[in-house]
């Protein structure tokens, strides 16, 4: 069993309430410029760098600051 059972039945109206205070957050995006595209990725994910054909090259980790290391 997870956790307590609740003590006392919640109302319809406190319920919607508590459940309307989740938002989904914009994920950080990082501009870089590939193929003299502008390109927004998420930091701290491996990426696939490929070229102008679309041909995979090779893998690069964007930082913190989204500079190739």
């Amino acid at each position: 069993m997870a956790g307590n059972p609740p003590k006392r039945k919640m109302s319809r109206s406190n319920t919607r309430s508590r459940r309307a205070q989740w938002k989904a957050s914009v994920p950080a995006l990082v501009k870089t410029v590939e193929n003299g595209k502008v390109v927004y990725s998420r930091p701290h994910q491996a990426k696939v760098v490929t070229d102008s054909q679309g041909t995979e090259l090779f893998l690069v980790n964007l930082g913190r600051l989204g500079a190739p290391a």
